[in-house]
């Protein structure tokens, strides 16, 4: 699936800072807590905590964010629908990584297993 240049360059230019909040609430609304939600950024994306502090004070832009990234070689095998869009057929890399990421959060607050989410079993 192709995106539009203007949803690619959004996405690139948003900041993790702006959405980890959204990320937090969603995750905690569902009673899941924000240092599972960290173990998932750090399953994806192999950042700690002090990493994603600086990002955050940093304002680094998603383009920017998985730029410093060591994405999980595992992320391929997340699979499915998000915002409209099936995540495999994603053709942009940097929108395909920001929605593995969403999905992951998806999946946190809906309940799933960590084992599950992290594509262990």
């Amino acid at each position: 699936m192709t995106t539009t240049k203007e949803h690619d360059e959004r996405i690139a230019k948003m900041t993790f800072a702006s959405v980890y909040p959204h990320y937090v609430a969603k995750v905690e609304k569902k009673e899941r807590t924000e240092k599972e939600l960290q173990q998932v950024i750090t399953w994806l994306t192999g950042f700690q905590s002090k990493d994603l502090q600086r990002l955050i004070k940093n304002d680094a832009t998603f383009e920017q964010f998985f730029a410093e990234a060591t994405l999980n070689p595992n992320a391929v095998l997340i699979t499915g629908s998000i915002c409209g869009y099936r995540i495999e057929e994603i053709k942009t890399p940097l929108t395909r990584q920001t929605r593995y990421l969403d999905k992951l959060v998806d999946e946190l607050a809906k309940g799933r297993k960590m084992e599950k989410i992290l594509r262990t079993h």
